[in-house]
């Protein structure tokens, strides 16, 4: 059964920070480090947990700002990054840190790549991957369990938005008909901005959804 601990690291930008983790085995994985916090790292160091992925839902500026933080840190970690995204890992201007940011940010190399239908173990859990793209050409959502990690590919009652280089509001929509759109009303939503809430609620409310049916 896994726990889930959600930092605000980028109060700017409201970007969820999720660490999700095993209270028996403390293996642990870090989704969509945004910038470098003490209070992870402080969080990961009383609770002993061994954290063994670090995964990017997609390269934006404000979901990497801690990968080279949180690398740093625990260096055995695997960062994971779909490839078409992974450029935005050490190109400013494709992360787009060189327009909205007070620096630049440059993140570490993959140390492998996410792909549709990857399973990924840790402990005893398993995270399933899905491509989703639309926000940007490498978007990626989580499955876990009974939650859903879904970066900047659905918020609240929104989605993510299309207007940026990669992105496609054809391609998204048909990423949430094609991956979303069958899976269980129960599933709660665990987005990259904002409040989490369920599947069920968003086929039911998100007009995003009500345009699919």
């Amino acid at each position: 059964m896994i726990k889930i601990k959600n930092f605000v690291l980028l109060p700017g930008y409201e970007t969820n920070t999720y660490l999700v983790y095993e209270q028996e085995s403390k293996k642990a994985v870090l989704i969509d480090p945004a910038a470098p916090g003490s209070s992870v790292r402080d969080f990961i160091e009383e609770n002993e947990l061994d954290l063994v992925y670090i995964l990017n839902t997609h390269g934006h500026s404000d979901h990497i700002g801690g990968n080279s933080y949180f690398k740093r840190l625990c260096p055995e970690a695997k960062l994971l990054i779909h490839p078409a995204d992974k450029k935005m890992l050490f190109d400013s201007k494709v992360n787009l840190s060189v327009y909205y940011g007070s620096s630049e940010i440059f993140s570490p190399s993959e140390d492998g790549e996410l792909y549709d239908g990857q399973e990924i173990e840790f402990g005893k859990s398993v995270i399933k991957v899905m491509h989703t793209p639309g926000h940007t050409l490498g978007g990626v959502c989580f499955l876990i369990d009974n939650c859903l990690f879904s970066g900047d590919t659905l918020f609240d009652m929104s989605v993510g938005r299309t207007d940026l280089p990669g992105g496609s509001p054809a391609k998204l929509m048909n990423s949430i008909k094609t991956k979303l759109m069958d899976l269980p009303d129960e599933l709660l939503v665990y987005p990259g901005h904002g409040n989490s809430t369920t599947l069920g609620v968003q086929k039911r409310r998100n007009p995003f959804f009500r345009d699919l049916s």
